[in-house]
């Protein structure tokens, strides 16, 4: 039986600051800790190319469906929702994509949902046939049926559903939130390159989803003392709807700027808050965003192992994905790594070893972002912790072979998942050198400018993106002739 919430703060509130008592900060290195993980901030970040390839695979997205439904009253719109509306993703994030028909009064049932998802399919086996796309699925069992594809040309997995407005919603309110102060921003995208790296942020492996994550960064900043973010009730005043919440965010930029706490402190005090609270998730401890607190939620007794509440449907459990045994595998990579960066802080842990530890994969192939090291002639025999899992594996980027059951197609059939990083566009000064003139332009292309959406700022550099067209790698096709032949993806630019 779950407790009331009022108690649960109070046990909440005491186990953190036990925890913050056994898992002293040690200061000397917390400024070297906080360049690190501003680096890695600032190494991952996506590049204008990467935006301008997903908002080319939106619009060629509804390409397909008008393709599908040619333009009458029914013919729907494809919207893009997820991180990187949320403008938390890095190049090798998927794009998540709703189908939306325009009647938003009417409800759309689940059948409907999945016939519209596999007429989508129908066309994709094409591309595929055509080596345009890879790796089709469609998943009609899932709670939200999708359609998962990978574009060749850009090596972008591309998760479609249907009606997804809820999510879409979400993914504003992220955003705007996120203008609020920028350590939101910040964290959010590096506890999600820690989960990932550690093979815990995947509600199909029954992980943490990145909805999950980020809502446990918003609440670990509400609940700051002084705050940095305010309760979302504030901002929802108005309603929910995107509109009226930019005209309530509008009012708190800049809320948290009392609180004068340095990314690595935030990030090391969001490990202690989860660790400290480990044992509360089965007496019914929930994160709220809507209240901006701990309080307590049975979910019409059904058992969650861990609990953070949907700030705009707070029925609902965002986390409820997570299971027993992967909940254990949360917590040893949450105690391994904090246990690391104290090791770190103690001066007994160098700086590209803590990299790997927390990132992995992610910025294995960085160059070391910080040009100094603190621990040079410094004792550094102390051991690392020990780490109970091995770090995620390289993705299918590298060159891995295997097969993809393409649903309808009745077989299994061979791919080469190293084609899919082969047709990616670079930006100017990364291009081989008989491609590029002698003042660092593409010779004889245009240049494209970055776009904005209603939800998007400027990009993070306003530099132009030089593309070119690789002979042997790229088709000829313009996104024009694509559309009138049929082969849409491949080649995004006209």
């Amino acid at each position: 039986m779950a407790l009331s919430g009022k108690v649960l703060q109070k046990k909440a509130k005491k186990l953190e600051l036990r925890g913050l008592q056994k898992n002293k900060i040690n200061p000397t290195h917390l400024s070297d800790l906080d360049e690190l993980l501003n680096d890695i901030f600032v190494s991952c970040l996506p590049k204008l190319i990467d935006y301008d390839h997903r908002r080319d695979l939106v619009r060629i997205f509804n390409a397909i469906a008008k393709e599908i439904y040619g333009n009458s009253d029914e013919s729907p719109v494809v919207e893009a929702f997820g991180s990187f509306v949320m403008d938390i993703f890095c190049a090798g994030s998927d794009i998540d994509l709703s189908v939306n028909f325009s009647n938003m009064a009417v409800e759309i049932s689940r059948q409907k949902r999945i016939e519209t998802l596999k007429k989508f399919a129908k066309k994709f086996q094409t591309l595929q046939r055509g080596g345009h796309v890879a790796c089709l699925q469609t998943i009609t069992t899932a709670r939200v049926p999708v359609v998962k594809v990978i574009d060749c040309g850009t090596g972008i997995e591309c998760d479609l559903s249907v009606e997804n407005r809820d999510g879409i919603a979400k993914s504003q309110i992220v955003h705007m939130v996120s203008m609020i102060d920028e350590r939101f921003r910040k964290l959010s995208f590096l506890v999600k390159a820690w989960a990932k790296a550690h093979s815990i942020n995947s509600s199909k492996d029954r992980t943490l989803n990145s909805l999950s994550l980020v809502s446990l960064v918003a609440f670990h900043l509400q609940t700051r003392d002084p705050p940095i973010l305010p309760p979302f009730s504030a901002l929802f005043k108005d309603g929910t709807d995107p509109g009226s919440v930019a005209r309530n965010v509008h009012n708190y930029l800049d809320y948290g700027k009392k609180n004068k706490e340095s990314l690595a402190e935030l990030f090391i005090t969001l490990l202690i808050k989860l660790e400290s609270v480990e044992t509360l998730w089965k007496e019914g401890l929930c994160a709220s965003l809507y209240e901006g607190s701990w309080t307590s939620k049975s979910w019409d007794s059904e058992f969650n192992f861990i609990s953070v509440e949907d700030f705009s449907e707070r029925s609902q459990n965002v986390a409820r994905a997570v299971g027993g045994q992967e909940v254990k595998k949360i917590y040893e990579r949450v105690q391994y790594s904090l246990g690391c960066l104290l090791t770190f802080l103690g001066g007994r842990l160098q700086q590209p070893t803590l990299r790997d530890i927390l990132f992995g994969d992610a910025v294995s192939t960085l160059p070391d972002v910080c040009t100094r090291n603190p621990m040079d002639g410094e004792n550094t025999a102390s051991p690392v912790p020990s780490n109970p899992r091995p770090m995620k594996k390289q993705r299918i980027m590298e060159g891995q072979k295997g097969q993809q059951f393409v649903e309808g197609s009745g077989r299994k059939q061979n791919y080469d998942a190293s084609r899919l990083g082969n047709n990616l566009c670079h930006s100017a000064g990364t291009l081989p050198s008989d491609i590029q003139g002698s003042d660092g332009h593409l010779q004889n292309q245009p240049i494209i400018y970055p776009q904005t959406s209603p939800w998007f700022g400027a990009p993070h550099s306003q530099d132009p993106i030089f593309l070119n067209q690789y002979p042997g790698q790229f088709n000829s096709f313009s996104l024009q002739d694509l559309i009138i032949s049929g082969l849409l993806l491949g080649s995004f630019y006209p």
